[in-house]
């Protein structure tokens, strides 16, 4: 009788997971399916798994902390904005749908008068942000997914020291998984004896627990660093040096770093203070009520802030939109690429109205999973004309893409389901040809330390690893 009734309720907690994966709102067909099939298939494991990873649930607590925060924040884009001529932006008209799209998201306005250099590279870019930090007199604020305690992350932590000794408010947060070694070293320990106010984004606790108030693979993984409301770093560089000791038969790691300033910096401290006061009870709202600094000459910007406490399908959305938007040539680098339909879609229309398309992928990639899934993509992309490159210098970390002559993206979002769904990311749209021009350059030397992949390469792999290609490709929903 026990043993009749244990099976019934199996069964009907089995059926009622998967009346809730059909169900589930804000889910593509793709990933209906998906996760149909794993609970199908495995009925016991398919079901716990489900109820791990299955929804972008963070907790109901810190969804109202996020829009309780957010809502109580003055306006991303405030009416000064529009009446001083310096923030006024211009672009082309074929750029205003894009920055439409961007300012669905966040709020955020595109605003001229920015300026912007790209870093040399990891290191050169670690310096200068040291450098900036060293000089500071009022504020330094950063986050970080990925904060070690090697060279370049010790750099940036005795800044913090110093500042913090000279009388500046230093607030510095990492991701509670990202960087769990840094946040349980002496290290932290000692910025907090220095002075500088630390937090932890998403803390992981006990696991168990964590895991029953909402998903714990849900992550902030921006990497932001503002200082006196003046200048801002953007990029997929994380905090540490490009050897990244954690994974080192994959260094080097080769990211990209652009330094900003102008009205684009408020945006990003914007997200800043967003993520700081939803962790923290600080009120630092007054810091987004000076005055906004800006040169009489400059170029459009505009931050693209996503997560699971913003609108559904933000980040493939502009993604989506960038590359129709291509008329000539378009170059996308991406470590982790598991699209959904409509970006893979995007790529090959792109492709077949004659845009030159390029994509550089890393030849080796620390997630074999996400390597092997998104190689299941190669032959359609292939097929379309898109060219596959996959870079051999070590891991290319830089999420990038540039748009014709003059629009590039740049930030901390990769082209797979974490992005899209589950990591809160950060991202700096902005249209110039200079510093386009620039961007592409370093894509091209991207390029020099590529090998090409041909539809024949793809034809010539063994069948038994274009199948394992092609299961993971079909699970790339739930991974």
């Amino acid at each position: 009788m026990w043993l009749t009734l244990l099976y019934t309720a199996l069964g009907l907690l089995w059926l009622a997971v998967l009346v809730r994966a059909i169900l589930r709102p804000h889910r593509d067909p793709a990933s209906r399916i998906a996760w149909v099939v794993v609970i199908a298939a495995l009925p016991i494991a398919g079901v716990v798994v489900y109820l791990l990873l299955g929804e972008t649930n963070i907790g109901r607590k810190r969804v109202g902390r996020a829009q309780e925060v957010l809502g109580s924040l003055p306006p991303a884009s405030p009416p000064s904005f529009e009446s001083d001529g310096r923030c006024r932006p211009k672009f082309p008209d074929r750029c205003a749908p894009l920055f439409g799209m961007g300012k669905s998201i966040n709020g955020f306005a595109a605003v001229g008068g920015n300026t912007a250099r790209l870093m040399a590279d990891s290191n050169a870019g670690i310096d200068e942000m040291v450098s900036d930090m060293d000089a500071a007199s009022d504020h330094i604020h950063l986050i970080f997914y990925i904060w070690l305690g090697d060279n370049n992350g010790l750099k940036v932590a005795e800044a913090l020291k110093r500042a913090a000794a000279r009388g500046v408010s230093c607030r510095a947060m990492a991701d509670g998984l990202g960087s769990r070694a840094m946040i349980s070293s002496d290290v932290w320990k000692e910025l907090r004896e220095a002075g500088v106010h630390v937090a932890v984004a998403l803390p992981i606790g006990a696991p168990v627990r964590r895991a029953l108030r909402g998903r714990i693979d849900l992550r902030n993984h921006r990497k932001i660093v503002v200082i006196d409301n003046r200048i801002s770093y953007c990029g997929s560089q994380n905090c540490a040096d490009p050897e990244f000791r954690v994974k080192p038969k994959f260094a080097p790691w080769v990211d990209v770093l652009m330094r900003f300033e102008g009205p684009v910096v408020r945006q990003n401290q914007h997200v800043f203070i967003g993520d700081w006061m939803t962790s923290v009870e600080e009120d630092i709202r007054s810091l987004l009520e000076a005055p906004v600094e800006s040169g009489a000459e400059g170029f459009p910007a505009q931050v693209i802030a996503t997560g699971p406490t913003v609108r559904n399908s933000a980040m493939p959305e502009a993604f989506t939109a960038l590359i129709h938007s291509a008329r000539s040539i378009l170059t996308i680098t991406t470590p982790y690429f598991v699209p959904n339909e409509s970006i893979q879609a995007a790529l090959c229309a792109a492709a077949h109205r004659g845009v030159e398309v390029t994509i550089i992928f890393p030849a080796r990639n620390d997630s074999w999973l996400v390597a092997a899934a998104s190689r299941s993509y190669y032959q359609v992309l292939l097929k379309a004309g898109v060219r596959i490159h996959e870079y051999v210098g070590g891991l290319l970390h830089t999420k990038s893409m540039t748009i014709d002559e003059d629009v590039s993206l740049i930030g901390s979002a990769n082209m797979d389901r974490r992005s899209f769904d589950l990591n809160y990311e950060n991202n700096i749209l902005f249209c110039d040809a200079e510093m386009t021009a620039s961007f592409r350059a370093r894509q091209q030397m991207y390029l020099a330390s590529s090998r090409p992949v041909s539809a024949a390469d793809v034809e010539r792999w063994p069948r038994r690893r274009r199948f394992w290609n092609n299961i993971l490709g079909m699970l790339g929903p739930v991974l």
